[in-house]
């Protein structure tokens, strides 16, 4: 298994983890806003369809390391966010939500997880990004590197530096989006 993802169909990307379980315990890294903001963005989820989903990121805390947002994600120093919708709620197998909603740019994300003994498999997948290759790379790279940090987390480690792992992963995925 790769750890890199694919772009499927036009417009989407999809992730594959195998992540220390229980499958509870990858859920609550999903759904729960402390556990949620160590490795993605903090925020709550309402636990139904049509809740309301908040992302706060703060990518300055996501790691213990010190480093600066280059300069094409400045204006995310201080931290950004959104909201969205739950599109689907099945849990701890399956979460859907909507991505950005109201920005114009409204796209959706779902995470389908399954145990595998005492492992987990996690398939992320975002879809309805568009054609622009710059959005494409910096939403690769930045899922990316946020199932990084995840997968640290949950195996107890310490995450690479977000900035430094993000804008390598970057350059690699403007290589692998595929011909129009």
């Amino acid at each position: 298994m790769s750890n890199y993802g694919t772009f499927t169909d036009p417009g989407t990307i999809r992730f594959e983890r195998l992540l220390p379980g229980p499958i509870e315990r990858v859920w609550a890294y999903l759904t729960e806003s402390d556990k949620k903001a160590k490795w993605l963005a903090a925020g709550e989820v309402e636990p139904r369809v049509g809740g309301k989903v908040e992302l706060r990121f703060r990518h300055d805390t996501l790691t213990p390391h010190d480093e600066q947002p280059p300069d094409k994600y400045k204006q995310m120093k201080d931290g950004t966010g959104f909201t969205g919708r739950v599109t689907r709620y099945d849990p701890p197998r399956l979460l859907s939500y909507t991505w950005g909603e109201g920005t114009g740019d409204e796209s959706e994300v779902t995470f389908k997880l399954t145990p595998e003994g005492e492992k987990v498999r996690l398939i992320l997948t975002h879809r309805r990004l568009g054609d622009d290759p710059d959005i494409l790379a910096s939403v690769a790279s930045g899922w990316h590197t946020h199932l990084g940090i995840l997968s640290d987390r949950l195996s107890n480690r310490v995450p690479k530096g977000f900035w430094l792992v993000h804008t390598e992963m970057e350059k690699e995925y403007i290589k692998r989006i595929p011909e129009s």
